[in-house]
This record gives structure tokens, sequence and C-alpha cells, in this order.
């Protein structure tokens, strides 16, 4: 049974997920953790870290880790793990391989009329609130700590977080390299 609720979540989830990857973490989170109970938090939020330093698009390793997660917590063994993992990778492609396969051909030839372009400025604004729905889920005091709890700690992860800001807006500094001098400046201050 939780297998197909892994299959359905997922599949909705990659049907709504306008916006890619980062889009998708709010509706993950909403899904996994806050209505079946799949993932606690703290899990989610070592799921979307591990996430964004392996290779490919992070929707696709959070649902392979999720669904990897949530069956190894409902006491099954690796290998069903394993085949949860895979049911919530393939169910987050299936909507996306069978829109593109649907719609593909029209959308060539209609790419330009009006109603097409009107629909995909219609898209942005949601594609925004959704990345920054992402954002603000990811600002919490596991990740960031509280001024009350630990100052040091906060204040530190905010100096971090506003120098990987500035450094890749406007002194155009490579994202990998500002991720790599981040998680070296955090290792030597908060540990």
């Amino acid at each position: 049974m939780i297998f197909l609720q892994l299959f359905v979540t997922f599949f909705q989830i990659g049907l709504f997920g306008f916006g890619g990857g980062y889009g998708m973490l709010s509706l993950i989170q909403t899904e996994t953790v806050a209505r079946h109970h799949w993932l606690t938090s703290a899990e989610f939020t070592n799921i979307v870290a591990i996430s964004q330093m392996t290779p490919g698009p992070i929707g696709i390793n959070s649902a392979t880790y999720c669904g990897y997660t949530a069956i190894h917590n409902a006491g099954y063994g690796m290998p069903m793990a394993m085949l949860g993992s895979a049911t919530a990778t393939f169910s987050l492609v299936l909507p996306s391989f069978i829109l593109m396969i649907l719609i593909s051909k029209m959308f060539m030839k209609y790419m330009r009329t009006d109603v097409v372009q009107n629909v995909f400025e219609g898209l942005r604004p949601a594609v925004v609130g959704l990345l920054a729905a992402a954002t603000l889920m990811l600002c919490n005091g596991e990740n960031f700590n509280t001024p009350i709890v630990n100052p040091w700690r906060f204040y530190i992860s905010l100096a971090l977080f506003a120098a990987t800001f500035v450094g890749t807006m406007w002194f155009r500094i490579n994202p990998i390299r500002m991720i790599c001098f981040a998680a070296f400046a955090g290792l030597i201050l908060l540990y």
C-alpha cells in the first residue's frame, strides 16, 4: 500500500511541480513530512542537502532519497527501500514524459501564438512563488539555528548565506566555488 501511495504522491508532485526541482521542494516537503509523515523535518533537510551535492537534478535526487527513506522508515529492508526509491523517481518523471510526448508537436506548431505566450507569462510568477516557498522552508532552525539557542552559529550561518549570495550575484563567482568556500568556512567556524 505504501508503494501505491508513494507512486501517486510523487506522480502528483511531478504533474504540478512547475519550475524544476527547487520549485518541487516545498511540494515534496508538504507531502512527505506534513501529510504522510514518512520523513521527519530533519531527515528532509538532510535529503535536500545530499540532493544538492550529488550530480543530477535536485527534484529527482530528492525523490530518490525520499522514496528510499520513506520505505526504510516503514520497516522494510534495503531491497524494498531501493524499490521505493525507484518508484518515487519513476513516478516523478512520468508526468513530464507523458506530457512532453503529448504536447511536443502542438507546442512547436503554436509556440509563437499569443495564447501560449500568455500561459508562460502566467506561469512565471507561480514558479517564483514556488522557489521562494522552498527557500523559506529551508530557512529554519535546523539549518540556521536560532539567535536564542546558539547565537554564534546563527550569525555565522547568516554571514555565510549573505557572503554566498553577494559573491554569486554581484561578483559573479562560480557557484560551485562559493559552495566550497562556504563549506570550508562553515567547517572552520562552526566546529
